[in-house]
């Protein structure tokens, strides 16, 4: 049975957020085609992660010493002090969530040029020291951002889109997630329609936002 993870970051509501209604189109899609699926949310925004503290770093670092992948039940075992446990015990459950979700879709509105504080917390939080290894490697995941100017190829504020890459590098890289497993759909100019300044790229925002829907209905298709 396939199961979807679905989170937002953004700190706006669904009303005002376009990463928001982005991801909701998906989640409804992709659970019309999965009937009786797996399906969890969460709203890192309303519900924030805890970010990590002294007992998750020193907990991680004897982890990282065992030298090899340890499974998340074994993870306690490592644990020598109240504040380890502490951690622990906030840390595993998101982690097992992950490890259980067939496909993970992200809403990430770009803010100051990176990621917002609410995702990079949940991050932090689910990076333990070796407990993915190999997991994720047949995951699917989905980005979706949304990005207030124009940082598409070729565009003079390319080289400041510090999302895609930082994603990129953590979910290949760090995380195992297959390249080919890995899909960003971005949705540019969200701004267009109340800052002056970008008035004249209406009509571009508006083709970007088409563009991004067909794109996410042909993935919660596939």
């Amino acid at each position: 049975m396939p199961s979807l993870l679905h989170l937002d970051s953004g700190a706006s509501p669904a009303d005002q957020s376009v990463s928001r209604r982005l991801t909701a189109r998906f989640a409804h899609a992709w659970r019309t085609r999965h009937p009786g699926a797996g399906y969890g949310y969460r709203d890192l925004a309303a519900d924030p992660v805890p970010l990590i503290g002294a007992g998750y770093a020193s907990l991680g670092v004897r982890v990282e010493r065992h030298g090899g992948p340890v499974a998340p039940a074994d993870v306690p075992a490592f644990a020598t002090t109240p504040a380890e446990r502490q951690e622990w015990s906030l840390t595993h459950p998101l982690v097992t969530e992950l490890h259980a979700a067939d496909t993970l879709l992200l809403g990430v509105p770009m803010y100051n040029l990176t990621v917002p504080a609410a995702l990079k917390a949940w991050i932090d939080r689910i990076t333990f020291p070796g407990v993915h290894t190999g997991r994720l490697a047949a995951t699917r995941v989905i980005v979706v951002t949304a990005r207030g100017g124009g940082y598409g190829p070729g565009t003079p504020r390319e080289p400041f889109d510090f999302q895609t890459p930082y994603l990129r590098a953590w979910f290949t890289e760090h995380l195992g997630v297959a390249d080919a497993g890995l899909r960003f759909v971005h949705a540019e100019l969200t701004r267009a329609a109340d800052v002056p300044a970008l008035a004249p790229y209406r009509d571009l925002a508006a083709a970007s936002l088409a563009a991004a829907r067909a794109e996410l209905a042909r993935l919660a298709a596939a």
